[in-house]
């Protein structure tokens, strides 16, 4: 069952929201080479409490950390650990946090020094997949038209879109209905209503869009090896276009 938020519900939303926009800001501040994904972790958890917030991940489903840091051919859902990121990695970092009974969630991917250009491109393109999706989330529109958005645009250039793992519903509870795939045709799916707040999250890949999990259960890879990056905003539809929660 798709739930659908009152104006004030959203504005609620807005609070843990800009808590977790605010957290990648500080972390991105601190991302250099030399430090530790399990270093960001702590320091994602501190800046949330502080908040007075709860990271949203920590025990989710028996995940153990607060952040889930994946690093070049990581899709999601990497686990913290105590490896220093190099010159040359990109990192991607996916953050919630629970704030009054409502949670917010985003991702961003960031380059660790200086890294190539085709990384860079990676990086580029999927952000720019991630709003062309948010600009269809409109309430003439249908659900499928986010997907095709962002399949579309990162396929024009010259990259994969991962398959297994989609965006979701998010309010009360942090994963509800409906999921929002970021692959498939236009006009399918669900009538985007206001009132709806999705998580919009491309995951693209450099190469080809198969995945695999590792034995951990939880850290997700390219089979073929290749980079993969992953952007991802709270959003609300609403009677005048779509509104991206996860700002600061």
């Amino acid at each position: 069952m798709i739930i659908l938020k009152s104006s004030q519900e959203i504005e609620r939303m807005k609070v843990p929201c800009r808590i977790v926009s605010e957290t990648l800001e500080y972390l991105k501040e601190r991302i250099k080479p030399g430090i530790t994904t399990l270093e960001l972790d702590q320091a994602a958890e501190s800046y949330a409490l502080k908040c007075k917030s709860v990271p949203a991940f920590k025990g989710y489903s028996g995940y153990p950390y607060s952040l889930c840091c994946s690093v070049n051919d990581q899709v999601v859902h990497g686990f913290p650990n105590r490896d220093e990121l190099r010159v040359g990695d990109i990192l991607s970092i996916d953050f919630g946090v629970l704030y009054d009974g409502f949670y917010g969630d985003s991702a961003i991917t960031v380059p660790i020094g200086a890294i190539s250009e085709k990384a860079l491109k990676l990086i580029k393109v999927t952000e720019e997949s991630l709003y062309k999706g948010i600009e269809k989330a409109t309430k003439q529109n249908k659900l499928s038209d986010i997907s095709a958005a962002v399949q579309t645009y990162a396929e024009r250039n010259g990259f994969s879109v991962v398959r297994e793992f989609v965006g979701h519903g998010i309010g009360r509870s942090l994963h509800e209905s409906p999921q929002v795939p970021n692959f498939g045709k236009p006009g399918r799916g669900v009538k985007l209503k206001p009132g709806m707040v999705l998580a919009v999250e491309p995951m693209i890949n450099e190469n080809g869009p198969q995945v695999k999990i590792l034995p951990d259960g939880w850290t997700a890879v390219t089979v073929d090896g290749g980079l993969s990056a992953h952007f991802e905003h709270t959003v609300a539809i609403t009677a005048n276009g779509p509104e991206i929660l996860t700002t600061i």
